[in-house]
């Protein structure tokens, strides 16, 4: 299948008056084509820092990518210029943000605002810009386009407005769409909406989505693949149905615990225990050893090697090691 995204070693910091927040330390994975890789975690994780990474929005400074790669369909942007990101941007891969009132002009008529993006990047007249920003809004499923277009974003819900940013991001066309929290300022109901629209222009497009949330209900019904993220690194990456049914790295299984869930009666939700490092002064070990029920010795003293255990499920935890697995037989 064909790579789209791969990520090596990627290393991003910020520099503040404590000084340097190492937000993202060494993350490294692949997206395919027509994939939907979500990449999950607690709040300050790294998962947007990954995402904006990728767009090379990362504000400059205080951040700054420190080392690693970002491969694009093979070529790394991370050395590309300002100007060559700015031709990708929008049209080869496009960004959705996490409140969709402030990726909004409210000044400009929502059809100025999706038809600019396609101007931006192609050669086409004013009034083929819009024809296009009409056919998108049919296609995110807005009645009556053809008024719409003509209506300030105070005059549409939130879950409009969102399908409004998802019709920007997708009227050039791109081959990798990044939705950064799409869903979190949604009710249910629009929630549901959302993610059958993201399906429903995935099967039309063949889009590769990029996914960052912190909803597990919302990976179980969009992801093909999920990233594990805790104080920047993947601690565990796999398939849908290995995160879900075999999860190996015991941070994966706490926000499992810690999930609803309406087939266990009278169930009561399990918290993680403590709170995430400093990033200031990131641990040279396993990053969730002061939290982790089952942790060992070495655990504190060296960061764990990747555990394949099988082709599409890898795993940093040193209970994986064969020398652990004599002491423990199970994680439950």
């Amino acid at each position: 299948m064909e790579k789209m995204i791969e990520i090596k070693n990627l290393h991003v910091q910020f520099s503040t008056y404590g000084g340097q927040v190492q937000a993202v330390r060494g993350v490294s994975f692949d997206l395919h084509k027509g994939e939907t890789l979500a990449i999950v975690g607690e709040s300050g994780c790294g998962k947007s820092v990954t995402s904006q990474s990728i767009m090379r929005l990362i504000p400059t400074p205080p951040g700054r990518i420190t080392s690693g790669s970002i491969l694009f369909k093979g070529q790394d942007l991370t050395k590309l210029s300002e100007k060559k990101m700015r031709d990708i941007r929008g049209a080869d891969i496009s960004m959705i943000f996490q409140d969709p009132m402030t990726a909004l002009n409210p000044t400009l008529r929502v059809g100025e605002q999706i038809a600019e993006n396609i101007m931006q990047h192609e050669n086409i007249s004013k009034e083929k810009a819009k024809e296009k920003a009409f056919e998108m809004l049919e296609l995110v499923g807005i009645p009556n386009p053809k008024e719409r277009l003509k209506q300030y974003p105070h005059e549409f819900s939130g879950g409009m407005r969102q399908r409004i940013v998802i019709a920007m991001a997708l009227i050039c066309n791109p081959e990798v769409l990044i939705a950064d929290e799409p869903t979190t300022a949604l009710d249910v109901t629009i929630q549901a909406q959302i993610l059958e629209l993201f399906k429903d222009i995935q099967q039309k497009t063949d889009v590769s989505i990029v996914l960052i949330t912190h909803d597990l209900g919302v990976v179980a019904q969009v992801a093909d693949r999920v990233a594990v993220m805790y104080a920047g690194k993947i601690v565990e990456i796999g398939t849908r149905r290995d995160i879900f049914y075999t999860p190996q790295h015991p941070y994966t299984k706490g926000l499992l615990r810690s999930v609803p869930r309406l087939d266990l009666y009278e169930s009561e939700l399990v918290p993680i225990a403590g709170s995430p490092p400093d990033l200031f002064a990131p641990p040279s070990g396993c990053s969730f050893a002061p939290r982790c029920p089952y942790v060992m010795e070495v655990c504190d003293r060296m960061y764990p090697v990747s555990t394949k255990l099988k082709e599409s499920h890898q795993v940093h935890c040193w209970l994986q090691d064969e020398r652990a697995q004599k002491f423990v037989t199970t994680i439950s």
